[in-house]
């Protein structure tokens, strides 16, 4: 009788160990929100020309943990606020919309400053990997949908300076 009361004591101990371990696991890790820090403006220029099409305030990204983070972990951002990517290299780059939670247009910019490529509406948390297509060195993340929006167009050329 002991030898069963002892097992029925341990089979409920070790019960309530899964129940408790299953309970923590269901608790989710809070994240601190990432503010918009102004760090310099761009402005996008009409194909070869001098005219302005738009401009944005912009945040930097370019240490390793800067671009591996991105717009990560943001609630969003304003029309007129972009990141900018800065790579140490014209070559090919991939991104992906990891802990992204809105979706952004990726606009890929070669090194003489012309955008290249875009990816329209990069859909929130999808890790698939959106590529540049061409080799490129600078990336700016905007609000999906702003590039139609705005017109921007393959060819259209950046500038940008730090505050």
């Amino acid at each position: 009788m002991k030898t069963i009361h002892k097992n029925s004591i341990i089979l409920i101990v070790v019960a309530l160990l899964i129940f408790s371990c299953k309970e923590e696991s269901k608790k989710t890790i809070a994240t601190q929100s990432i503010d918009f820090t102004h760090e310099g403006d761009l402005s996008v220029f009409l194909n070869s020309t001098d005219t302005v099409k738009t401009k944005f305030n912009i945040e930097f990204a370019e240490t390793d943990y800067e671009t591996q983070t991105g717009l990560m972990y943001r609630k969003g951002m304003d029309n007129n606020q972009g990141m900018l990517f800065i790579f140490p290299d014209e070559r090919m780059h991939s991104f992906y919309m990891k802990n992204t939670e809105f979706p952004l247009d990726i606009i890929y910019i070669k090194e003489d400053l012309k955008i290249a490529s875009f990816q329209e509406n990069a859909q929130p948390l999808n890790e698939s990997g959106l590529s540049s297509l061409v080799p490129i060195k600078y990336v700016l993340e905007v609000n999906g949908g702003l590039s139609q929006e705005l017109g921007l167009s393959i060819g259209d050329s950046i500038s940008f300076s730090r505050k």
